[in-house]
């Protein structure tokens, strides 16, 4: 971990203009909220100009208007302050073991965390997770999250450190209608139109290449969730790739069909995601050996 210089900390006092003045918009704001005087404000935001060597606003008669540079810097700042203000709380509260706030991949977290979280509450009753969803990546360094479920590739993302959950086993989904003599080729869904989750462009080709097939790129109906990429494919829009566990309902019902006879195939897993750097508190770690236990009966099926 990188060792702190107190020159390269900004006053406290600067960084709360700052990230004020970026949600706020307007110095009279900030004064407001912060109890300060406009000039008061100008100069939390002059010194930290100061000490960082580098302009922040741009200045036009009375008005502070923040730079491209200063609002991503602002982002970050306000991720910090939030750390530091649930540290405080969590300080507070020394009998408890704190608050774990987790993003969470929605279709996933829903079918999959979400059930089990009743035995870590049981288990860890000084322990409160707070749920967000998010579809991308978090970023720590901006997001005021402790740890994430994400689905990801071989590797894990610079800056973080991973436990695998389980696999994402993929097949290939329709309304009975779109192949009504029964599933087809792998090649020969290459005629049909073709549904594609949003964080997922490679998806297709990943499947398509698994069966030996080489298919062109496809336009199609682009879906930001698999749970309303389910409903499109029971729409009859087209066929849908999805996670095996979260079509199991619709197969044996008869509302969707499988559109090719293959195995599932797997693309990537799921994993507990947290920031490499960041120290480690006694609630994620706690929450992380108890994840552990359930990802190792990851052939299991996922409760309903």
């Amino acid at each position: 971990m990188t060792t702190l210089s107190r020159r390269t900390i900004p006053p406290l006092g600067a960084l709360r203009a700052l990230e004020a003045l970026d949600r706020l918009g307007s110095a009279t704001a900030v004064a407001e909220e912060l109890d300060l005087s406009q000039s008061a404000v100008s100069r939390q935001i002059r010194t930290l100009e100061d000490t960082l060597g580098v302009p922040l606003v741009r200045r036009e008669k009375r008005r502070l208007e923040l730079l491209p540079a200063a609002r991503d810097y602002a982002q970050t700042v306000r991720g910090a302050l939030d750390r530091i203000a649930q540290a405080s709380l969590a300080l507070r509260l020394p009998e408890r073991a704190g608050s774990l706030d987790l993003a969470m991949l929605p279709t996933f977290g829903m079918h999959w965390l979400v059930p089990r979280l009743p035995d870590f509450a049981r288990r860890h009753p000084d322990v409160t997770v707070n749920l967000a969803t998010r579809i991308r990546p978090c970023d720590f360094a901006a997001d005021p999250f402790d740890a994430a479920i994400e689905f990801g590739g071989a590797e894990p993302r610079p800056g973080t450190r991973r436990l695998r959950l389980r696999p994402e086993r993929m097949l290939p989904v329709c309304a009975p209608d779109l192949l009504p003599g029964g599933p087809a080729s792998p090649a020969a869904l290459t005629d049909l139109p073709l549904l594609h989750m949003e964080t997922r462009p490679a998806s297709w080709r990943d499947w398509f290449a698994a069966q030996g097939v080489s298919a062109p790129g496809q336009a199609g109906t682009t879906f930001d969730q698999f749970v309303a990429m389910r409903e499109g494919a029971q729409a009859g829009l087209g066929v849908a790739l999805l996670p095996d566990y979260l079509v199991e309902t619709e197969l044996a019902t008869g509302r969707l069909v499988r559109a090719a006879n293959a195995a599932p195939v797997t693309l990537g897993a799921y994993h507990l995601v947290w920031p490499a750097e960041r120290a480690e508190s006694r609630a994620l770690r706690q929450f992380r050996d108890w994840i552990a236990t359930e990802a190792e009966a990851e052939d299991d099926p996922l409760p309903r």
